[in-house]
């Protein structure tokens, strides 16, 4: 008997598996291993299923999926945590390497104020509570890219706790459907990177690059709120954007400047949490969604067979598609944390204990840095929404692809157009122009102030909707040369001319084509056929078939090259065809 064939459905926090060969079994996937001071089943609003589970009939488990995520994030800073090192992507390997970061005996760490001043941003505009004392301990592991067998972090007194992230979830089929939604942040930490490991297999050897040993990282860990791939991938998207606002880090995922290792597990319903796996070093946030859906997958299938869970860490293979065990955890490591002896605890202050006659240079105020605070993204598409009066979720697609705000703004300030009509161009023929040809915002051809030309002109009905994208086609093409100028070496004006455009209406209704009697430049190609077929047509609309106009509307614009405006057209032949 061939095996059967299963399917699986993320349903909010239901995971849904039906069995093809047979009746269907729904299965609630197993949590991951995180401990919360607020049971389980107990949920604020926006941690509730996006869709309310039904009765199980016979056959069926329900499953539940938990999954938690801990962020790397590379700092915003000219040099190192603790060395004055330069920080610089694809420098030439050992290139960006100080005594300290190599671990040679005697050297010292001296901590970065840059990178304080960013994590206490970070954690503030995160709704955190920041420590005024935190404390830096030694976290030891040995491997070939980290020199001193240990790395600098806070595990006992992090910088900034208890804090948390919205974002939003777009459900149904209507896009229009926002949800938002709430994951605690448990903590935000200082800490070193490790070098990176080369290897190389034709040789069987492996090389080290010490250049990002000792740059500064957050790590932000979120606790165990999120259901599916999609909602942690939203929640990463949704910090990326904050990050990048602040300032604190460039949060680029090509470049490994943001990292996350996700914590996946499945239960049952009202039973303990189940063994959780790790999935680490995901640096996308499409491969970050399909990592914990499919091991969601794996381990829900693992224990419908009778199988057991192992506690380990496993790496997602993008070209299969599933995750690949790397190494247990079942002994657990003995990191041996002990307080880092070479830095003091470190010491924050706000307005009220800031000592009398300090040296700004010298302390850090939270106050102070929370007046820096810019406008973050929930805040920017709040403001779009209510000044432009565009959907929410154009405001976060505005957001979503880099530097496209700026440019949608831009050409906001040199247009007449409608703020809609700019977000549909830009969205729909920008975007998309971009896409195709797998560029960036800022590497478009077409500037802000080019497309606020285009629309200009096609606000002012010098042009047709038509006309104007073959001129948007030709920017693409050709740089150097403005929409006008397009315009006027194709001939893509609209009509001006009334009595022209009375009398190609006049033509198609009566089915006659007289090409002659029409004004120049107008000629009509090709459409011998169809106009034959119009008086048909108009037949039908004096009929009360409002579906024939539109077809007469379109025979004109065919007759005069797409150079009528429809608007006109329609008004000519209602006037025309009336009683």
């Amino acid at each position: 008997m061939a095996a059967p064939m299963l399917r699986w459905w993320c349903l909010g926090r239901r995971w849904l598996l039906a069995c093809i060969d047979g009746g269907s079994r729904h299965g609630r996937g197993a949590a991951i291993g995180f401990t919360s001071s607020r049971k389980r089943g107990q949920t604020s609003v926006a941690q509730q299923p996006l869709i309310t589970s039904q009765k199980s009939r016979k056959g069926e488990h329900e499953w539940a999926a938990v999954v938690g995520l801990e962020i790397h994030a590379q700092i915003s800073s000219n040099s190192k945590l603790f060395s004055g090192s330069r920080v610089h992507f694809a420098a030439p390997p050992n290139s960006l390497v100080s005594f300290f970061d190599a671990s040679l005996p005697g050297t010292l760490p001296v901590l970065n104020r840059r990178c304080v001043e960013a994590a206490v941003m970070t954690g503030l505009a995160l709704n955190c509570c920041i420590n005024k004392k935190s404390l830096f301990d030694r976290k030891h592991y040995f491997y070939a890219d980290l020199p001193a067998g240990y790395q600098i972090t806070q595990q006992r007194l992090p910088i900034a706790v208890n804090g948390s992230l919205a974002y939003s979830v777009c459900v149904g089929k209507k896009p229009s459907r926002v949800i938002t939604k709430t994951v605690r942040i448990k903590q935000i930490q200082l800490e070193q990177d490790s070098g990176k490991s080369l290897h190389d297999e034709l040789r069987s050897q492996t090389l080290i690059d010490l250049n990002r040993a000792g740059v500064g990282l957050l790590e932000v860990v979120l606790e165990p709120d999120m259901s599916c791939g999609e909602e942690a991938a939203t929640a990463v998207r949704e910090l990326q954007l904050i990050l990048q606002a602040l300032g604190t880090s460039r949060a680029n995922m090509a470049e490994g400047q943001l990292r996350v290792d996700a914590n996946v597990s499945v239960h049952h319903p009202g039973e303990p949490l189940g063994v959780r796996t790790e999935v680490k070093n995901l640096n996308s946030a499409k491969f970050l969604a399909k990592a914990i859906d499919s091991e969601i997958e794996r381990q829900i299938h693992e224990l419908e067979n009778g199988r057991e869970i192992l506690n380990e860490t496993r790496s997602f293979d993008y070209k299969l598609g599933c995750t690949m065990p790397m190494r247990d955890k079942e002994g657990k490591q003995d990191y041996r944390f002990m307080p880092e002896p070479n830095l003091p605890p470190l010491l924050l202050y706000d307005t009220e204990s800031l000592p009398p006659g300090a040296d700004p240079q010298q302390v850090i105020n939270i106050d102070w840095i929370r007046e820096q605070l810019p406008e973050l993204p929930s805040e920017t598409r709040e403001r779009l929404i209510q000044q432009y009066g565009i959907l929410p979720e154009h405001s976060f697609a505005l957001l979503n692809e880099v530097g496209l705000l700026e440019f949608f703004q831009n050409v906001i300030k040199e247009t007449r157009a409608e703020p809609k009509k700019v977000t549909s161009w830009v969205l729909n023929i920008f975007l998309g122009f971009l896409k195709q040809q797998n560029l960036a915002v800022n590497e478009s051809p077409v500037t802000p102030s080019a497309l606020a030309e285009l629309l200009n002109l096609l606000d002012r009905k010098a042009i047709s909707s038509t006309a104007a994208k073959q001129v948007f086609e030709e920017l693409w093409r050709s740089e150097g040369k403005t929409p006008s100028q397009i315009v006027s070496e194709k001939q893509l004006e609209l009509m001006q001319d009334q009595e022209a455009l009375e009398q190609a209406c006049h033509t198609v209704m009566e089915g006659h084509p007289q090409v002659n009697n029409i004004h120049p430049p107008i000629s009509l190609p090709g459409t011998l056929t169809a106009l034959k077929r119009a008086l048909d047509k108009v037949m039908d609309v004096k009929r009360g078939n409002p579906r024939a106009i539109n077809k007469l509307i379109g025979l004109v614009r065919k007759a005069t090259l797409s150079r009528a405006d429809p608007t006109a057209i329609k008004e000519i032949l209602e006037r025309k065809l009336s009683p």
